[in-house]
C-alpha cells in the first residue's frame, strides 16, 4: 500500500491546510469509509526502533504497527491493506481530527484533557510506561536529582514536555529544556552532545539508545517520573470504530491468555471444547454482529498478526535491539501480574 510521509509539517494549521480531510458523517460510519476506500489509514510515527520501523523496501514493521495490522486484518482478511501516515508529534492530533487518519498506533499517551477535548477517543492500553531520563556514562550522573540545572532534548507537543517542567519545579532542579519537533534531530543533537541529557518514556529511550552509533555509553536514569499508559487512538462519536480497535487489542491479549499463536491457532480451532475459545474464534455464536465484521475477525488477527506476547518478543523483548523484560512489568498478563486483561469474549 502507499506510504504518506509527513516529516516536514511543523504546525497543526499547516497539517489541516495539507490533509484531505475524510470525516465520517452520521450517514456513513468509519468502518464503512474505510472498506469503500479499501484500505485502512494508520498513523505511525517517524520511524524508531521497536515502535515503527521503515525497511529500505518501504515496508512498516513494530509493536505499534502490529495494532494498525490487527485492525486491518479484523476488516478485510488482510492485514496489510493499509496506508500508514508517518507525522511529527506536534500535527498528530490535528491529523486525527480532521479525518485524514482513520487510527493512530504511535506511543501516545492517555490524558484527561487529550481524552475529552480534541474530539478524540483512547480505546486501551497496549503498553504501559514511564518517562525518564538518558544520559552519557561520561557525566557521572547516577540519579535524575543529579540534573541540576541541565539542558534537557525533549520532544515539543508532548507529555513528555509538561513532565519535564514538573519535575523539574518539583525537585527545584532548574532544567533546561531544548525542544523538538522532529525526533531524528532531537535524537541527534543528543548524541553529538548538544545536550547534557533526553527525556522520554524509557521505552522510547531504548529505541533511541538502539539507533545511536554506540549505544555502550549511554545509561537510562532509574527513576521513573511519570505514568504514560499508551494505546491507540480513534476519533469521537463513532462508537462502533471504538470498539473495532478496541477488540482488535484485545483479542491479541486474548489470545495470548488462551495460549492461541499464529502457528497454533488452527489446531486449536479444530480440537477446542472451550466455548469462549469458539466464540472468539466465530465457531459459534455471533459476537461479531455488533462490530460489522465477518466472524472469523478474530481468527483472522491471530492468523495473520499473533498475539500479543508474540508481538512483545518480536519488537521489544530482550533478544531485541530493545530489551525490554516483561517478566515483573504492568505488560505482563494479569495471570502472571500484569495489567494486561481483556474482557469476556462472552
Amino acid at each position: 500500500m502507499k506510504k504518506v510521509s509527513l516529516f516536514g509539517l511543523g504546525a497543526g494549521l499547516l497539517a489541516a491546510l495539507t490533509f484531505t480531510a475524510e470525516p465520517a458523517s452520521a450517514q456513513q460510519s468509519t468502518l464503512d469509509i474505510v472498506k469503500s476506500r479499501g484500505h485502512l489509514r494508520c498513523q505511525v510515527g517517524t520511524p524508531a526502533p521497536g515502535w515503527y520501523v521503515l525497511s529500505d523496501a518501504g515496508k512498516w514493521s513494530g509493536f505499534d504497527v502490529e495494532n494498525c495490522r490487527a485492525v486491518s486484518a479484523a476488516i478485510f482478511g488482510d492485514p496489510d491493506k493499509i496506508e500508514y501516515q508517518s507525522v511529527t508529534s506536534a500535527v498528530r492530533f490535528t491529523a486525527m481530527a480532521n479525518g485524514e487518519s482513520d487510527m493512530l498506533s504511535r506511543t501516545t499517551t492517555w490524558t484527561l484533557f487529550r481524552d475529552t477535548q480534541l474530539g478524540l477517543d483512547f480505546t486501551t492500553v497496549s503498553f504501559y510506561d514511564g518517562q525518564g531520563f538518558m544520559v552519557t556514562k561520561d557525566l557521572g550522573v547516577k540519579s535524575a536529582l543529579e540534573l541540576k540545572g541541565a539542558t534537557v532534548c525533549v520532544a515539543t507537543g508532548t507529555t513528555t514536555e509538561l513532565n519535564l517542567s514538573d519535575y523539574s519545579r518539583t525537585n527545584g532542579l532548574d532544567m533546561k529544556p531544548v525542544v523538538f519537533e522532529d525526533s531524528n534531530v532531537r535524537d541527534n543533537t543528543f548524541f553529538t552532545g548538544g545536550c547534557d541529557a533526553i527525556t522520554n518514556d524509557k521505552s522510547s529511550l531504548a529505541s533511541t539508545r538502539a539507533k545511536a552509533p554506540d549505544q555502550s555509553i549511554f545509561t537510562i536514569l532509574p527513576e521513573t517520573i511519570s505514568k504514560e499508559p499508551l494505546g491507540p487512538v480513534v476519533r469521537q462519536n463513532d462508537s462502533q470504530w471504538k470498539d473495532i480497535v478496541l477488540w482488535s487489542v484485545f483479542a491479541m491479549i486474548q489470545a495470548e491468555e488462551f495460549g492461541i499463536t499464529s502457528a497454533n491457532v488452527d489446531k486449536i480451532a479444530a480440537e477446542t471444547t472451550n466455548p469462549e475459545i469458539k466464540r472468539m474464534l466465530g465457531l459459534e455464536g455471533d459476537l461479531n454482529k455488533g462490530l460489522g465484521l465477518d466472524p472469523k475477525w478474530a481468527y483472522n488477527i491471530i492468523k495473520t498478526v499473533g498475539n500479543y506476547g508474540e508481538n512483545y518478543e518480536e519488537f521489544m523483548g530482550e533478544k531485541t535491539v530493545m530489551n525490554i523484560p516483561r517478566d515483573g512489568s504492568p505488560n505482563a498478563l494479569w495471570t502472571k501480574g500484569g495489567l494486561l486483561y481483556s474482557p469476556p469474549f462472552r
